[in-house]
């Protein structure tokens, strides 16, 4: 098992788990730093279950036993000492969840960034440098990133626009040519009517880059695919982490195509900035 991955794991697996073994779960969680320390009776009496339960729960989380878990645990509080705790339940405080909600985001984000494609990457921004228009495609959440991308890349003085809607996604994709480029978003990568679209752009010869989780049905269809993999749990008390990650790397996108631009571009902006400032109210 990976060492950030522990306590994902356990958040994953707590509401699947013996009611005996998620108590020990909860434990970890709230407390993982005291954990690291502690010897198996130690956790079995302050989660007020059996010692055969606690090397349950550790060969239930992907352990071979209770040392093995504690050494997982330590690397992963090692190399990032606050992520991994999102389990929310309907008895957190407001301190309690709040934490847990951007420790959820922050794990999310470092995974993500550590397992980026640089090529894709790279190529990505090759790709929108040379565009002669820039399209951006999501549906439901992913609608609300492809409109925030859009809005990122209109101020680098490109031709870009952003759809949600399947009819308008198909205009779209019937009115391109070679020399442009459609950047989609799914954060479950299965999402039919974005297939259909992706499908219709290719015929055109454009290229499509996807943000999508590797393997899935979008991320194979694209011409050039940024693989995003972020576990989202289904229970309703759980922060929607790939959302945020998407638009991190659209950061990342923009960013590139700005350094690759130049000078002229940083001009542009500062005269943006300059204009915006004039519809803001002044210090008094």
């Amino acid at each position: 098992m990976k060492p950030a991955a522990l306590t994902q794991t356990i958040s994953n697996e707590l509401q699947a788990m013996r009611k005996s073994e998620r108590k020990v779960g909860q434990f970890v969680l709230a407390q993982p730093d005291e954990v690291i320390r502690m010897r198996i009776v130690d956790l079995a009496e302050q989660a007020e279950v059996s010692e055969p339960t606690v090397v349950r729960f550790c060969r239930a989380v992907g352990c071979d036993g209770f040392q093995d878990f504690k050494l997982a645990l330590a690397q992963q509080l090692a190399s990032s000492p606050s992520i991994g705790q999102i389990a929310v339940t309907d008895s957190d405080s407001t301190a309690e969840y709040s934490f847990k909600v951007f420790d959820s985001t922050v794990d999310s984000l470092l995974k993500v960034r550590d397992n980026l494609d640089l090529e894709m990457l790279d190529r990505a921004v090759q790709a929108l440098c040379a565009a002669k228009r820039v399209e951006f495609y999501g549906f439901g959440a992913s609608a609300a990133v492809a409109f925030d991308a859009q809005h990122r890349f209109f101020r680098l003085q490109l031709a870009t626009a952003a759809y949600s809607d399947p009819h308008l996604q198909n205009m779209s994709a019937t009115s391109l040519s070679p020399d442009d480029v459609v950047v989609a978003f799914s954060q479950s990568g299965r999402t039919k009517a974005l297939l259909d679209s992706i499908a219709l752009v290719k015929t055109r010869g454009a290229k499509v880059i996807a943000l999508a989780p590797s393997q899935s049905p979008v991320a194979e269809a694209a011409t050039i695919p940024i693989t995003i993999d972020v576990k989202e749990d289904i229970q309703i008390y759980t922060p929607l982490s790939s959302r945020i990650a998407h638009l991190a790397v659209i950061d990342v996108l923009a960013i590139g195509v700005a350094q690759q631009k130049g000078p002229q571009l940083e001009e542009h902006l500062q005269l943006l900035q300059k204009n915006l400032d004039s519809l803001r109210l002044k210090d008094s």
